[in-house]
């Protein structure tokens, strides 16, 4: 069967409280916030900035966007 690269490009919006404020390494991964899935960056960046400014007093609290479709086809 041939593997066909998708054309979708998800993008993940997470955030918690993280042990370095230089690093993304989060203290209980258990309660890490999802924030939800995107279908563009456009969209996943604009809630990344929502939450981010939300968090902004709190140096500990980090989000993140987490590019899926890397994940999704490692080689692509």
């Amino acid at each position: 069967m041939e593997e066909t690269t998708p054309t979708q490009k998800l993008h993940l919006v997470m955030g918690g409280r993280v042990t370095d404020p230089r690093g993304i390494e989060f203290a209980d991964p258990e309660s890490i916030h999802v924030v939800g899935v995107f279908s563009s960056y456009d969209a996943a960046e604009e809630a990344w900035r929502a939450q981010a400014q939300r968090t902004v007093d709190d140096a500990e609290m980090k989000y993140v966007v987490v590019h899926i479709h890397h994940l999704l086809t490692p080689d692509a």
